[in-house]
């Protein structure tokens, strides 16, 4: 099927629900439900009714820290500032089938993890091996990258052993997760259930397993490694320097500013 539609309108209302999540990071019951609609313009074949979505989120004690941070935790809606809901799924990396669980890397490395619609479309590949070709950078960086879409690890390994030329993947540097139960992608409130498959999402989770970005795209609009880089060291760069925040499109090297009206001036007079 072609990755293409129009724009979406979404709304939400907060429910309740029990979950329970084990990480050695943290720990904590928790009780919330949430509950979706989306509309899509009918231009898109099949996508032509409201949808109801329900999905559970767990939600951790933020982390203690003597160091003022400028740091907002979510406790309601929001997956940004919440743990990233935990799983484990098969995948395949390395032309092997493998096991990947989210919560593993915990207090060892970052996470990007990217929602794509579907293996053999068009603006998937083209994601997906950028993300590839710049994998030593993320390496660098600490980070882990996994993509994941609702095909079967089958699907998944024969687009991989397909030439780039033709269409296909090639070898990849990260391992591509299999969601066909849907799970994962209705945790992390992507799935568009009439079609059952994801729209672009993608969330950059820091070492505590807490979701500091997300950004949702609709199916035919592709995504900038680029711009996931400078978020990603954006994050690292807040995370070290508690008492800085980032200004609009700050890289490495330039220059940061105080969360405070006064120190703040040092910035904007610099500027």
């Amino acid at each position: 099927m072609a990755c293409s539609a129009p724009s979406a309108i979404l709304s939400s209302n907060p429910g309740s629900f029990s979950c329970k999540f084990a990480k050695p990071m943290a720990s904590m019951v928790c009780s919330k439900q949430f509950s979706q609609t989306l509309t899509i313009s009918k231009s898109f074949n099949g996508l032509r009714r409201p949808f109801q979505s329900r999905v559970s989120r767990p939600i951790f004690t933020p982390r203690s820290s003597s160091r003022r941070s400028f740091v907002v935790n979510a406790s309601e809606l929001p997956l940004v500032g919440n743990p990233a809901p935990d799983f484990e799924a098969e995948a395949v990396f390395d032309q092997e089938f493998i096991k990947v669980k989210l919560s593993e890397y915990i207090g060892k490395k970052y996470v990007i993890l990217f929602f794509y619609p579907l293996d053999f479309t068009f603006v998937c590949p083209t994601e997906i091996t950028a993300f590839s070709d710049r994998y030593s950078e993320f390496e660098k960086l600490n980070t882990e990258i996994l993509g994941v879409s609702t095909d079967s690890v089958f699907s998944h390994l024969a687009w991989v052993q397909t030439d780039r030329k033709s269409g296909g993947l090639g070898d990849l540097k990260y391992p591509l997760i299999s969601d066909v139960t849907k799970s994962i992608s209705k945790s992390y409130d992507v799935l568009i259930p009439d079609q059952g498959i994801a729209l672009r999402g993608l969330f950059i989770i820091d070492k505590e397993g807490i979701i500091q970005h997300s950004t949702i795209n609709n199916l035919a609009i592709g995504r900038s490694v680029d711009e996931t880089m400078r978020t990603l060291q954006a994050l690292q760069f807040v995370q070290e320097n508690p008492d800085e925040v980032c200004p609009a499109g700050w890289k490495p090297g330039e220059k940061s500013m105080k969360p405070d009206p006064k120190l703040s001036k040092e910035y904007f007079s610099a500027i």
